[in-house]
Parts: structure tokens; C-alpha cells; sequence
């Protein structure tokens, strides 16, 4: 799908170690709670590959991860993500276990099981009388959890001066409460703070809802567990986007009732995710169309505003679309997304890291199409087979 808009000299400004980047770089992460370190790891390999960010979006954990990514410089960035994901991992160490899957599944378990009865440090703690006996209307009422710790980890760790000024663009996604309405808080149109992250990750019932000018909002992953439509929607520039998600499409069919509870999850979190990669790919094909049915026309009919219009509908920027989706382990069930332990947060990151690294082994036809100016996706995650392309013309 041939969409090439610019000489390969202005549309390729810079380089990575492994790839030619082309105007602007995304990094696009879905919601997914504990499982969400696999996306530091994603992004230390991208430091590591000296890929640029120009523009971040997050739902709920990917919305924290953004701000910690928008809110530092490049030099610091893994440092600081790692100090978040130390943090709310501290009350559950690392301990030697014997190898064992159903022994694995055990400590899993119980690990998320003390999430429950005791919050997660620098994240939430549980407030001391249940909602039933709470004044209706206050925030006690409406949630299990107390999210004051997070406010005061990400502003210990996020410049926010430096998230509405600075290079990197970040957006968020949240819930109107009232309004049911999905809503996107970006840098570049208003300035962003603690709140605009906290309110894209506010789950209920666990998490209490946000405040933001009169509005309260919940857990952007609601609605749609990806920014990616956010992102393609104002694209203005041949672009290449790093999508990270949480949670698979597909996956084999349950045995138990902990696999009935993760895979339940995770097509209710991803659905949303796979529908608009398919969206994105349908417009793509049908401007494709269009653009070639248009310049079979006689010249007379070229400059006809009906025509013009039509042209102007079909116009767009190349687009080369990554995408890294983590595959659970055989102990990890329905628990996963708020099984805070270090162990798992060490494995999880780990399994982001060789994820972007495996990627970028296997990039070339990435960087064909960034150098031609095409539009791709590709699924170049592990635990599948060989890199293909998802879509070509």
C-alpha cells in the first residue's frame, strides 16, 4: 500500500541504531496493571536502540508509564521507571522458589492476594471502613482504595514542567463518569498533571474516580484499552509506532477457572485493541483505492471540486505500525494484572526487553517500508511464528 508523500531525504530525519526514522515516533501502551513493567522493558530497549520518542499515549498503567517517559529526559528515563516499578513492588521481594509451574502459581496467588488485603506501596492502600459505611457521594464511598500514594509518587518522579514543554508529546485517556464519553488529556493542548494520569488509571470499584474541572473520571480502559485511534486520528507526518499491549487477542481455550478469569480478560482488553488495527487497515485500503482510481482520470476532471474534496479525504502519511504483545505464562491467571511482586515485575520487564530486542532483529522490512514511504503493520512479537506482514496492497 503505496502511500509515499515526501522525498525520503525530509521524511527521514534522523536514525536509530537499527532503523531510519521517519518524521515521528509513537509509543502507544495499553492498560494492564502489574503486567504493564513489561512495557518499561520495552522502552529500555528503545533507549538502547537510540529510537527517539516524539509522542507517548497511555490507558491507565500505560498513561503512568507515559508520564514517567514525557516527564524525564532520555537519560533518565529508565532510572525512573525502574524507581516506580522498585516502589510499588517493595512489599512483595523477590525470594528463591523451587521451579515449578503449579508451585509458581501458588506464590502468584497469595503474592495477589496481599495486593488485595493490603493495597500496593505508592499506588493505593485500602481505606479502613468498607464503602457500605461511608458517607454517599465522598470518594470513600466509591471505591475499595485510596489513591493518594500514586499522586505523590508520580510527582516525586515525573517533571510535569518538562511534560507540558518539553519534546515529548503525552497523552492520556480517561472516562467521563456522567457523560460516559471517552476523553483524551494531550500536552499539546492543555497542561497536564498528576490528575489527567491518576484518572486514566482509576479502576473501579478499586480505584476512586478522579477530579479534573468539575468532571470525574475513570479508567480510560472503559471504553478502548488503547490510545492508538488517538494517535493515527491526528497524524500529520509519516509516522512509526511502537503499539505495546498487555494483553493477546488470541490464546489457547481454557482447562480451569483461573484460565476462564484471564481469558475473559484478556478479550475484554483487547478487543478494542484489534478492532481498530483492523479499522486502520480497511480506511488505509480504500484511500489506497481511491488514490488510484483518482489519477486514472482525464486531466479536465482533476481540477473538479467534487474531485479535489475527494482527493483531500484520501490523503495520507505513511504509517509503520510495531506491534509487541506479551504472552502470560502458563502459571499466570486471572490475577495477573494486579500481582505486584518483584519477581514478577523483574520477569515481566525482562520479557518486554527481549521483546524490542527480537524486534529489532528482525526489522528490515520495517525499514524498507519507513525508507519507501508505505503503510505496514507488522507483529513482531515473540511467541509467534516469523515476523509477517498483517496487511499489504
Amino acid at each position: 500500500m503505496s502511500i509515499a508523500k515526501s522525498s525520503p531525504e525530509s521524511r527521514l530525519r534522523r536514525r536509530s541504531k537499527t532503523l531510519p526514522l521517519p518524521d515521528c515516533v509513537a509509543l502507544v501502551l495499553q492498560g494492564g496493571g502489574a503486567l504493564g513493567s513489561y512495557q518499561a522493558g520495552v522502552v529500555q530497549g528503545l533507549m538502547a536502540q537510540d529510537i527517539e520518542i516524539d509522542w507517548v499515549a497511555g490507558i491507565s498503567i500505560g498513561a503512568i508509564n507515559a508520564a514517567l517517559v514525557a516527564g524525564n529526559p532520555p537519560a533518565q528515563r529508565v532510572a525512573k521507571l525502574q524507581a516506580f516499578w522498585d516502589r510499588v513492588t517493595s512489599a512483595l521481594p523477590s525470594f528463591p522458589i523451587f521451579p515449578d509451574d503449579r508451585v509458581r502459581e501458588f506464590f502468584h496467588e497469595l503474592s495477589a492476594s496481599s495486593v488485595l488485603a493490603t493495597g500496593v506501596p505508592g499506588f493505593f492502600t485500602p481505606r479502613l471502613l468498607p464503602p457500605a459505611m461511608a458517607l454517599p457521594g465522598t470518594q470513600a464511598a466509591l471505591s475499595y482504595y485510596d489513591t493518594a500514594p500514586l499522586r505523590a509518587t508520580l510527582d516525586s518522579l515525573v517533571d510535569w514542567e518538562l511534560v507540558n514543554n518539553g519534546p515529548v508529546r503525552l497523552s492520556v485517556g480517561a472516562v467521563d463518569i456522567e457523560s460516559g464519553n471517552f476523553r483524551y488529556f494531550d500536552s499539546s493542548e492543555e497542561k497536564l498533571d498528576a490528575r489527567h494520569v491518576m484518572a486514566s488509571g482509576a479502576l473501579p470499584p478499586g480505584l476512586p474516580p478522579v477530579e479534573i474541572d468539575g468532571r470525574y473520571y475513570w479508567d480510560g480502559g472503559l471504553v478502548s484499552n488503547t490510545p492508538l485511534s488517538h494517535v493515527l486520528d491526528h497524524q500529520h507526518a509519516p509516522m512509526l509506532v511502537f503499539q505495546v499491549d498487555l494483553f493477546p487477542a488470541a490464546s489457547p481455550a481454557p482447562r480451569t477457572m483461573a484460565d476462564v478469569t484471564a481469558r475473559e480478560k484478556e478479550i475484554r482488553f483487547s478487543s478494542r485493541t484489534r478492532q481498530i488495527s483492523a479499522q486502520v487497515i480497511k480506511l488505509r485500503k480504500e484511500r489506497e483505492l481511491i488514490r488510484k482510481a483518482l489519477a486514472k482520470l482525464p486531466e479536465n476532471l482533476r481540477d473538479d471540486p467534487d474531485m479535489a474534496a475527494l482527493a483531500a479525504s484520501a490523503d495520507e502519511q505513511a504509517l509503520s505500525l510495531v506491534q509487541l504483545v506479551y504472552r502470560a505464562n502458563a502459571w499466570e491467571g486471572g490475577s495477573s494484572d494486579f500481582e505486584f511482586s518483584a519477581r514478577t515485575m523483574n520477569e515481566h520487564w525482562l520479557a518486554g526487553l527481549n521483546a524490542l530486542e527480537l524486534a529489532m532483529g528482525n526489522c528490515q522490512l520495517v525499514a524498507e517500508n519507513i525508507e519507501t514511504g508505505t503503510t505496514e503493520v507488522f507483529d513482531l512479537s515473540p511467541k509467534t511464528p516469523p515476523p509477517h506482514h498483517l496487511s499489504t496492497s
